[in-house]
């Protein structure tokens, strides 16, 4: 095998790779061989179908699977080889050659950046501490009572708290929303789902009851014929009816799994539930700031483009899809929106992956066993969800990813400045 590499920019390789033909002719020939001998095609016995045939009926795919093996198999070679360090996934080429004796291919492909020795004893690191008290508990089982609760019709006014039926129609200088008959829903009075002017005119309404107000709506209204357009809004209340919320007995626990129906045993399971997030939480604290110190720290290192591009584009495409399954079709995200965040992740990411190399830190599987298991407690059927992460290599794969970046983020931790920031559970649990 011939190697060859040009610097095409300060972080970007052109390497260009030349095979001998023959080694593609073995692989095809020893494939061709394997499927004869455990074939079972019509008309011949099993395992005794000719290469021949094997070859007309399916030479084409091993053909193409072989070469895509075997230009895999020698890049990987290539690269421990000539000992280049990749930063994201390269493109490859294979390249028309008049020597039937080889096999050309160039792959181009951007380098880790040289980040020196990395240095973590000087980053300034703040650590959330925090603990799950039996007020959060409490909390946590109103909300869920909260969540059960049933709603009863009752003849008074509406007041916080209730649910009401509404019917509605508005009326600008242009048109009728909707053109005929009125729109229905429901609200909660107090939870601020519906218009805020709309809402208002709701409290002291009885079932029956309808009102008139005029609103301007703002331009960005989701209703076109609405928006930035000064309507009479007429509204209707067409049924009040208040909560009834579910005591924390014998039955609301059993309706949780809970076989003994005590509510101890109920508020034991509700306190593991909240430290197993609350876990999860502070390392995702620890890792952002571990992360922005980090990236800080070696703004100054170039890093590789075409990375931080991907990463851009990937960021946008997410943001595409959740604006689409909100019913925002027709939100256009460009990727250089992204940019900003795309170049601390890919600086965040390559400085994790380097001080794993430069410290010689190896994955813990005892810790990757525990994380699994963490994961599967929170399903019905936690031996199936882990037999499916042991059975599916690309879900082992990112199990062992995260695991890896949360020693080194540990690793990080216990070696710098720190500081401890006590929080409460709930200050705790806010989005970083």
């Amino acid at each position: 095998m011939q190697i060859s590499v040009e610097n095409t920019s300060t972080l970007e390789r052109r390497m260009t790779v030349s095979i001998p033909s023959d080694r593609l002719s073995s692989v095809i020939d020893g494939r061709l061989r394997d499927m004869a001998s455990k074939a079972n095609l019509k008309g011949f016995r099993k395992g005794k179908v000719p290469t021949k045939v094997i070859e007309q009926r399916f030479g084409p795919q091993v053909r193409s699977e072989a070469f895509g093996e075997l230009i895999r198999a020698s890049f990987d070679q290539a690269v421990r080889q000539e000992n280049v360090r990749i930063a994201g996934q390269p493109s490859i080429e294979a390249e028309p050659t008049e020597a039937e004796n080889e096999i050309r291919y160039t792959a181009t492909f951007e380098i880790v950046p040289d980040f020196g020795t990395i240095d973590v004893t000087q980053l300034q690191i703040t650590r959330v501490q925090a603990n799950v008290a039996d007020a959060d508990i409490d909390h946590m089982i109103d909300t869920l009572r909260q969540q059960r609760r049933t709603w009863e019709p009752v003849s008074r006014a509406a007041q916080v708290g209730d649910l009401v039926a509404v019917e509605t129609f508005a009326s600008t200088a242009a048109a009728r929303v909707p053109e005929e008959g009125t729109e229905k829903g429901a609200t909660v009075l107090g939870s601020g789902v519906m218009f805020p002017e709309l809402e208002a005119q709701l409290s002291g309404m009885n079932a029956g009851d309808e009102r008139s107000v005029e609103i301007t709506f703002p331009a960005d209204w989701r209703v076109p014929a609405l928006a930035g357009q000064a309507a009479n809004v007429t509204i209707k209340a067409t049924q009040v009816s208040e909560p009834r919320i579910p005591e924390a007995d014998e039955a609301f626990v059993k309706s949780f799994g809970v076989k003994s129906g005590k509510l101890e045993v109920f508020r034991n399971e509700v306190r593991a539930n909240l430290e197993r997030e609350l876990k999860g939480m502070l390392m995702s604290r620890l890792r952002a700031e571990v992360a922005q110190k980090l990236v800080a720290a070696y703004s100054h290192v170039e890093l590789p483009a075409k990375m931080i591009e991907q990463e851009a584009r990937k960021l946008a495409a997410n943001a595409q899809e959740q604006a689409r399954q909100q019913g925002q079709a027709d939100a256009v995200y460009p990727f250089d929106q992204f940019m900003v965040p795309a170049r601390n992740r890919t600086a965040a990411g390559l400085l994790v992956g380097e001080i794993a190399r430069q410290n010689a830190l190896q994955l813990d599987f005892n810790r990757v066993k525990e994380t699994l298991s963490l994961i599967a407690s929170t399903y019905e059927e936690p031996k199936q969800v882990i037999e499916l992460y042991r059975n599916d290599p690309n879900l082992m794969s990112g199990l062992q990813n995260r695991v890896m970046e949360e020693q080194v983020i540990d690793w990080v931790a216990e070696r710098a400045q720190s500081t401890d920031q006590e929080l409460s559970f709930t200050e705790a649990m806010r989005p970083v």
